[in-house]
């Protein structure tokens, strides 16, 4: 079945699920799943090219934080408070983009330095606790006595306003990748991942083409931590910033599929309800080998992450979308072999 099919047949699924009785902690569940595979779409179109980037956590804690601090501060409303936040959050991608694309800062080298910038914002998020929270996170104050507001962007109580415009921004990432895989810069980002000496002698413009992608990659991915922001009314460092989230978006997308539009939705499809399940089963108890060897079993998903991954990328390189897409192919081919 063709994707476009599938994604269509997946937003009437969506849409109608407030109508079909779904409401409350299982609308909660989705609603999180879709805007996380936005972020998760969002790093798919940049790493799908070889720029593996470990700082998409700094870029979606400056959507959530900027937009938090501009409405709680100067009492702007989010429609303005996020193009500000992905105007600086682009700013942000281009001064640690730029240097690095230009003298050809390039695999681990690269992904050590976005590494160390979703550090440092985490770090200045907790220094500056007199504004953002610190580590006790942050919370964007409710607007008037019932909270619902457009102007705001809040719907407390209303999952369902929250849920038509996390399909909407779902879909607007699926095409931004659709867009991206079917233009020429596809073929010029493929041919620089593979060698840049031989792409820049054909003309490609390596330091730019890099640098447009990466800034389109840090706007998606800061706009779904501003939307984050808005449907949780709560943000702090380790549930919007920092390594652990840049390595959680990484993980999900490997596990979904890198090369595939509906990959990193299988990803946050997988990896959300896996957390969700072991959060619910385990949580913070302490598992006892003896009577006097236990351990805190609060770090035990991402032992379980860990795992997944090392199996993921040695026997499913392609992830679970990439892998099925494959199979069917050459299935196809053999019946077709077969019948001539």
């Amino acid at each position: 079945m063709n994707n476009n099919y599938i994604i269509g047949l997946l937003t009437l699924i969506l849409l109608s699920l407030p109508f079909i009785g779904v409401t409350g902690y299982p609308l909660h569940i989705v609603i999180t799943i879709l805007i996380w595979s936005f972020a998760y779409t969002g790093w798919s179109i940049m790493g799908r090219f070889g720029l593996v980037s470990l700082g998409h956590g700094a870029f979606m804690a400056m959507g959530g934080y900027i937009t938090a601090l501009l409405w709680n501060y100067y009492g702007l409303t989010p429609w303005i408070g996020i193009p500000i936040a992905l105007i600086l959050t682009a700013f942000l991608a281009i001064i640690v983009g730029y240097p690095c694309f230009k003298f050809r800062i390039i695999g681990h080298y690269f992904a050590l330095v976005t590494l160390a910038l979703s550090e440092v914002v985490r770090q200045v998020i907790i220094a500056t606790r007199d504004y953002t929270g610190g580590s006790l996170g942050y919370t964007p104050e409710p607007h008037g006595e019932g909270g619902w507001s457009i102007y705001a962007l809040q719907f407390p109580d209303d999952r369902t306003a929250f849920l038509f415009i996390a399909v909407f921004i779902w879909i607007i990432g699926i095409l931004i990748w659709k867009y991206i895989d079917n233009s020429m810069s596809r073929y010029a980002l493929e041919a620089i991942s593979e060698d840049e000496d031989a792409s820049a002698a054909v003309g490609v413009k390596v330091t730019r083409e890099k640098l447009k992608i990466t800034v389109i990659s840090a706007l998606i991915t800061a706009f779904a931590g501003a939307l984050y922001c808005q449907y949780q009314m709560f943000i702090s460092p380790d549930t919007i910033g920092g390594v652990g989230i840049s390595l959680q978006i990484v993980f999900a997308v490997v596990v979904g599929g890198i090369y595939s539009a509906l990959g990193p939705t299988v990803g946050a499809i997988i990896t959300l309800l896996l957390a969700e399940i072991l959060r619910i089963s385990i949580g913070t108890a302490r598992v006892c080998v003896t009577d006097d060897f236990c351990l805190n079993a609060s770090g035990f998903p991402l032992f379980i992450y860990g795992i997944m991954l090392i199996v993921f990328i040695i026997f499913l390189p392609k992830g679970i979308v990439g892998s099925l897409m494959d199979f069917f192919k050459n299935n196809s081919s053999k019946k077709i072999k077969t019948e001539n």
